[in-house]
């Protein structure tokens, strides 16, 4: 069967470059990619160092890439859709670099099914993360195709200058939508519904016949759509899980603090289930919209596993002190009740005790069916793929009236028993100080009158 061989450094010229804190390649500098022409997919593991090379151009890495329709931009053209990485189209930044709102057309790509806005990822020379995570990128969402997982739709391999192109998502993501305060408390069907669909792109990746293991699951990397679908995003740090009879793959210990499975940070022992670790620590940061590291809390509750692991098996606790108070109640106890159970299983120190994210998927999916919610503030129809999307968004505007509606109107009679309390006061006030001042002048009166009698009685006749 014929092999592909490919030169790492003819396929990302020039932006290979290490950085000074990262270790060099090793010599020869060549990288040789030996990949059977099936339909199996490529993964980091395929990489080499020794052998002869065959010069390829960019075009052969994603023509490499199983599935992939990987669009190749010029540093030009995104400078143009972002109208030069202008402030006004800053959407945020990570580990990774910069990232900046751009829009695409026939007219920069000619040949695309339709325009759309993009999210334009510029790899940050000094930052934390570098040429390997970069790949890793572009090997792992140019073949990983999946409603939960973002889109990539290009990359930027010039001089220098190495940037990705994904898919726009208007929502941002799941951290800025649940701890920052100018954005409204997440209602409980939503949260439920973010936790199904990143727990469905972890299975995923688990499940493939290379199983993928994605080393970063944070609410920061969970991204959401207009309707509040997630999607996982930067695979920087993701590899390629344990094959044949391997139980677990030694690297370095990458993450986040706080996320990040304990075996894994003790050990380096990274498998499959490290990742459910992980989602459990989500799923709990859904149930109590606390930060898993928290330094402006106090000591006992900064770290939130430690803290509220104990307290997910308690109903009560559950319910008056580990849920979010933004939810004001309106939320299934049925479900919230469950989904802590989860929590508490996948948060497991012992990996065997933890749920696959099958099972995860399975337990979760049914609860987004519980009806026992009070009706309040927050009542919240999750839209649903077969449903036309603007009469969800008529629904959706017809609670939010009836609910400003009968705000309005609770307010309004409120104001009137105010008035009418304050009235009522002040009418008893009133009547006791007229009491109180006819009881004076009465007491006054009956004092001379029995004074004056007394003197008369002194007087001769």
């Amino acid at each position: 069967m014929a092999l592909k061989k490919f030169i790492y450094k003819t396929i990302l010229p020039s932006c290979l470059k290490p950085h000074h804190h990262e270790k060099p390649l090793p010599d020869p500098k060549i990288v040789q990619v030996s990949k059977p022409l099936s339909s199996q997919r490529l993964s980091l593991s395929d990489i080499s160092y020794p052998g002869s090379p065959i010069s390829v151009t960019l075009s052969n890495l994603s023509a490499s890439l199983v599935g992939s329709n990987l669009l190749i931009f010029t540093h030009k053209e995104l400078q143009l859709i972002t109208h030069k990485f202008s402030k006004s189209n800053y959407l945020g930044e990570g580990g990774f670099g910069t990232v900046y709102k751009g829009f695409i057309d026939e007219k920069i790509k000619p040949g695309l099914l339709k325009p759309q806005s993009v999210a334009v990822k510029v790899l940050d020379l000094d930052g934390s993360q570098g040429d390997m995570e970069w790949l890793a990128e572009v090997i792992f969402l140019g073949q990983l195709k999946h409603p939960h997982l973002v889109n990539l739709i290009g990359y930027c391999c010039e001089d220098e200058h190495r940037l990705l192109v994904y898919e726009y998502m208007e929502q941002g993501n799941l951290e800025t939508k649940l701890f920052k305060g100018y954005s409204a408390t997440l209602p409980w069907l939503t949260r439920l519904k973010i936790a199904v669909g990143a727990a469905k792109g972890l299975a995923f990746l688990h499940e493939e016949e290379k199983p993928v293991i994605y080393r970063d699951f944070k609410a920061s990397n969970v991204l959401l759509d207009l309707d509040y679908n997630a999607k996982l995003s930067d695979f920087g740090l993701a590899t390629d899980g344990p094959q044949g009879d391997e139980t677990h793959v030694t690297t370095r210990v990458m993450g986040t603090h706080g996320y990040a499975a304990p075996e894994y940070i003790t050990t380096g022992h990274l498998t499959t289930i490290s990742d459910v670790y992980s989602f459990g620590v989500v799923l709990l940061e859904l149930l109590t919209g606390r930060r898993s590291m928290d330094k402006s809390r106090p000591g006992r509750e900064q770290n939130l596993v430690a803290w509220g692991r104990p307290l997910l098996k308690d109903p009560h606790k559950l319910d008056n002190i580990l849920m979010d108070p933004r939810l004001e109640g309106q939320y299934s106890t049925e479900a919230a009740r469950k989904a802590a159970a989860l929590a508490y299983q996948c948060l497991s120190h012992h990996p065997k005790c933890r749920p696959t994210m099958t099972t995860v998927v399975k337990t979760l999916e049914p609860l987004l069916d519980l009806k026992d919610i009070p009706v309040g503030p927050f009542v919240y129809i999750v839209p649903s793929e077969a449903k036309d999307e603007n009469n969800v968004h008529k629904v959706e505007n017809v609670h939010n009236r009836a609910n400003c509606g009968n705000r309005e109107d609770e307010e309004e009679k409120e104001k009137k028993e105010r008035v009418h309390r304050r009235h009522r006061r002040g009418h008893r006030h009133r009547r006791r100080a007229q009491s109180l001042k006819s009881r004076a002048v009465y007491s006054d009166t009956h004092l001379y009158e029995s004074l004056g009698t007394n003197l008369y009685s002194l007087d001769p006749m």
